[in-house]
């Protein structure tokens, strides 16, 4: 069985780093700090567990910020040229490192909004020993001018890590962090580091330049399309893989204008049959269905096959979800039958209401055929 996520802050990380504060900082309170932050560590969860860590800090350190600082930056383990996925979780000989960084980054956005140098400075030397995505974003949404203007020198950072912290840390809607509603509202600012990244040489940046542009994608999805079009002009192979990751949201959505910035223009076919094999389906049984496709295009073309689900609603209307169904290259008057078994079944984030439902086929963002079907809820 697998350790508990949480238990990444434990009783002996808090004493690891308690010795390394102390070689930082000699008269640091080291029990002090133990016994403080591992109260009642059974019974809290993950992210209370690094809150009370970071409050142990607040208590024990100088309150002089730039003291408490420089204190927490010599306590790192020494920088090293490993991937941040790599490095080992908890603290070692040589310093502090891995999760138990987290904290640490939090009390410097807690405690440095009226150092932001300094506090960027520090958060850049925390994220190569784990990512400080975290705690930069309250400086985001504070001091955006002077965080956005250091952010942009980042960029050509050597260290991938920092670079990676510019386009993560600026992510819109990061999970687990603090939403950027002023970067949601208007992503330009974004769009323009994002920009300065979309060829770094590191794959774990461009990741990450992936993953942001996705974030933007739902909320702007007609900007993000066109940025997609703009970049798959002359793209490496790199780039290429970079734009698909960050149009999943769109492409599975079926956005025509992010399908066609990958090539997936309109389809050239003729739907020579849609039909459903189960009209009538059970909650908990399986809705059955194919499609038979001719290409009456001249040459080959790529065709994303999707489907979409229509829910009723409470309120008698029905909703769409879209799902995956298959990615083919259909030669020039060739044809194509596909079929598929899609399990309707309770599930916690939708309730199920009795009706007619509809089930529509769609080949590169357009729906080209479709069938009604009675949901039965008994």
């Amino acid at each position: 069985m697998s350790e508990p996520f949480k238990n990444n802050f434990n009783a002996p990380v808090i004493r690891a780093m308690a010795k390394h504060l102390a070689r930082a900082m000699p008269e640091f309170d080291e029990q002090g700090f133990i016994d403080f932050a591992i109260h009642g560590l059974e019974q809290r969860e993950l992210k209370q567990r690094a809150d009370r860590i970071t409050d142990a800090l607040e208590r024990h350190l100088p309150q002089d910020f730039p003291t408490a600082a420089k204190i927490l930056v010599e306590s790192l383990e020494p920088a090293s040229d490993q991937p941040t996925s790599t490095f080992e979780s908890t603290p070692n000989d040589h310093g502090i490192r891995g999760w138990a960084v987290m904290p640490m980054a939090e009390y410097i956005a807690r405690r440095g909004q009226g150092d932001v140098a300094l506090s960027l400075d520090t958060l850049k030397a925390m994220t190569s020993r784990f990512s400080s995505e975290f705690a930069v974003r309250p400086f985001l949404a504070n001091h955006p001018v002077q965080t956005l203007e250091t952010f942009s020198t980042w960029t050509t950072d050597s260290d991938e890590h920092v670079r990676r912290l510019v386009s993560e840390g600026a992510r819109p809607r990061l999970p687990w962090g603090m939403r950027l509603h002023a970067f949601v509202a208007d992503p330009s600012a974004v769009v323009t580091l994002l920009e300065a990244l979309k060829d770094d040489p590191s794959e774990y940046v461009r990741r990450s330049v992936a993953n942001n542009l996705n974030d933007i994608a739902k909320d702007h999805p007609d900007l993000v399309a066109e940025i997609a079009q703009n970049w798959m002009v002359d793209a490496s192979t790199e780039r290429q893989r970079l734009v698909r990751h960050g149009l999943r949201t769109l492409i599975k959505s079926g956005h025509v204008n992010a399908l066609q910035a990958l090539g997936y223009g309109p389809a050239q076919i003729e739907v020579k049959d849609f039909s459903l094999s189960t009209p009538q389906v059970i909650l908990g049984d399986a809705l059955n269905f194919h499609i038979e496709i001719v290409s009456t295009s001249k040459s080959h073309q790529p065709l994303v096959i999707d489907y979409a689900v229509h829910h009723m609603r409470a309120n008698g209307q029905t909703t769409p979800k879209v799902f995956k169904w298959k990615t083919v290259r259909l030669n020039a008057g060739a044809s194509l039958t596909a079929a598929k078994r899609h399990v309707i079944k309770p599930i916690t984030t939708r309730r199920y209401y009795p009706g007619l439902h509809r089930v529509e086929a769609i080949i590169n963002g357009r729906c080209v055929a479709s069938a009604d079907f009675e949901l039965l809820v008994e």
